[in-house]
């Protein structure tokens, strides 16, 4: 799912905290990812982003859809690793993140899944 960007901005979190909740339970067994979009947010927005997408009970936090016109940052995975840091909420780096060169740092820093597009190429690379 994507997170409620316009509801996040402004300021309603009960709101997006239950309609990630009730998106989970609808669900059931299956995996919640929660796409951030986080070229649209301030890192406060991420932060809190963060601790609803935990709230409600959200597998996996995502950077983006990887459509939009930015994409996953080290500078974001930091911060959304810093905010759940104790855990169990995966993190799912996504978007601009086309060749091996610009993967390795987000595997380097730990994200339990890298979104991309070109993944044939990245695994046949030298």
């Amino acid at each position: 799912m994507v997170l409620n960007i316009g509801l996040l901005k402004s300021g309603y979190y009960k709101i997006v905290e239950d309609e990630i909740k009730t998106i989970k339970k609808e669900i059931g067994g299956h995996i919640l990812k929660v796409i951030f979009e986080n070229y649209y947010l301030t890192d406060k927005e991420k932060r809190i982003a963060c601790q609803l997408s935990l709230n409600a009970g959200a597998d996996f936090i995502k950077t983006s859809n990887g459509f939009g016109t930015g994409g996953a940052t080290p500078e974001d995975i930091l911060l959304m690793k810093n905010e759940i840091r104790s855990s169990t909420l995966k993190i799912k780096s996504s978007g601009g993140i086309r060749d091996l060169k610009t993967a390795k740092p987000y595997i380097k820093m730990g994200v339990d899944r890298i979104g991309i597009s070109s993944s044939v190429a990245i695994v046949t690379s030298k």
